[in-house]
């Protein structure tokens, strides 16, 4: 009996649902190196620990507030062409995230609610950017997929 119950663990170990870390960024940040360390490091950082671990991170990234600034297509035709350190480092900075989007698969959703108070529309945006009607509304979505919720704000 006791060989039949080990047996019956080991088998069903074998079918046991392998759970997916799941991670939602809630991005409001406009600070540049808050944005490079908080989310573009820390993301290549856990990416990495979980394929060592043999498991794939989901990651996303819901933006708005001030971290608009980062995911623009010309960064000379929006309001923030007045940012010197943002423009002397922007060029750099959007390869990182692109790659962010293709290499590590990370998806970006963006808060088409405020789109206008930075004087911006859907086609000022990198094309590989989610526009959702508002950043609530993706918080709520991911979290209801079970991703675990990571704010990263200027306050």
């Amino acid at each position: 009996m006791k060989k039949l119950l080990l047996i019956f663990i080991m088998i069903s170990s074998l079918f046991a649902e392998d759970i997916t870390p799941k991670l939602v960024i809630d991005l409001t940040t406009s600070s540049i190196k808050d944005f490079d360390k908080k989310v573009l490091q820390n993301i290549a950082y856990n990416k990495t620990y979980y394929e060592n671990s043999l498991k794939e991170l989901e990651v996303a990234v819901v933006i708005h507030g001030g971290a608009y600034r980062f995911f623009v297509n010309d960064i000379d035709k929006t309001v923030f062409k007045e940012e010197k350190e943002l423009v002397k480092v922007y060029s750099d900075l959007k390869k990182r995230i692109a790659t962010m989007a293709d290499t590590y698969e990370v998806e970006f959703l963006m808060c088409r609610a405020a789109l206008s108070r930075y004087k911006l529309t859907e086609k000022d945006i990198v094309d590989f950017v989610k526009i959702i009607p508002n950043s609530t509304i993706g918080l709520i979505d991911k979290q209801n997929e079970g991703f675990a919720y990571i704010s990263v704000s200027d306050k």
